[in-house]
């Protein structure tokens, strides 16, 4: 089996046995690569990266976009669906206009919305299984980079989310 198909073979296998928590992890990590390598492009002119990064990037806040469940906490749900349409318009712009600090800021959003995943699937995981449970391995909560969260919520949210029934997701190698 060719290395590309085993990949593709080992994400499916991951996605299909994921929690709703663990693909919603997945799915930010890839937006902050993503973002990322489009910050890489602007900064080294390859407008064919560009545009390749910056497409799948906004194609997946749109599906993080589309997974808020307005059921839990409506007023939440607006505050988070603001917080994603946001995200999506800066990235649009940045890409557009080949902006890497408006890039940046997004990168920012995005680890900081990775980050605040990050603790609530623990707080998930304690309440699942007991208050004496072990946090989410590193395999579980991949990160990429060291993320440091800004000095203070720049968004009116309190970082938190539904853990309900999800839109079909599409994540690629």
């Amino acid at each position: 089996m060719p290395e590309q198909d085993t990949a593709n073979a080992y994400l499916r296998t991951k996605i299909l046995t994921a929690t709703p928590e663990q693909l919603r992890m997945m799915l930010l990590d890839a937006a902050v690569k993503h973002a990322r390598q489009t910050l890489e492009a602007i900064e080294s002119q390859d407008r064919e990266a560009l545009f390749e990064n910056s497409t799948k990037c906004r194609d997946i806040v749109l599906e993080l976009l589309g997974g808020i469940n307005d059921e839990p906490d409506p007023d939440l749900a607006e505050r988070v669906r603001s917080l994603y349409l946001f995200i999506y318009r800066e990235l649009v712009d940045a890409g557009l206009n080949r902006e890497a600090p408006k890039l940046r800021r997004v990168i920012e959003l995005l680890e900081y919305e990775r980050e605040t995943w990050r603790l609530l699937m623990e707080q998930i995981t304690r309440e699942r299984n007991g208050a004496d449970a072990p946090a989410p391995t590193a395999q579980q909560a991949p990160v990429t980079a060291p993320v440091k969260a800004p000095a203070r919520n720049p968004l009116p949210y309190p970082g938190k989310d539904d853990s309900g029934p999800r839109a079909p997701l599409s994540i690629q190698a």
